[in-house]
């Protein structure tokens, strides 16, 4: 079975750290992009971070940049995001996505979906 699956979100208080992980299974993630998205309550779902088959090549929202990194071990099959400096804004539920071979700011182009890992930042 192909999937992603999410896991360490949880409750952050603002200025604090979270580190996501996405681990694949059922398939290898080294010719797949893979995106970062997330959707906070009644808002539409937005793309945060994607990064290259390799890793050489990452792009953010302007929201995240400089706070949020992204980051892949292939030999783990396993994709991180890396989020400092959290702010109330960050409240949502992440995802993560593979595309074959490279990132896309279109949702529908990706070929794989995780099922979500709530985020939440609030003192």
């Amino acid at each position: 079975q192909l999937q992603l699956v999410e896991s360490g979100g949880g409750l952050v208080q603002p200025g604090g750290s979270l580190r996501l992980s996405c681990a694949a299974s059922g398939f290898a993630l080294d010719y797949y992009a893979i995106g970062w998205f997330r959707q906070a309550p009644g808002k539409e779902r937005e793309g945060v971070s994607c990064i290259s088959t390799s890793g050489g090549s990452t792009n953010y929202a302007d929201s995240v940049k400089g706070r949020f990194t992204i980051s892949r071990d292939n030999a783990k099959n396993t994709l991180y995001l890396q989020m400092n400096s959290l702010k109330p804004e960050d409240t949502a539920v992440y995802y993560c996505a593979a595309r074959y071979l490279y990132c896309s700011g279109i949702e529908d182009e990706y070929d794989y979906w995780g099922q979500g890992t709530q985020v939440t930042v609030s003192s």
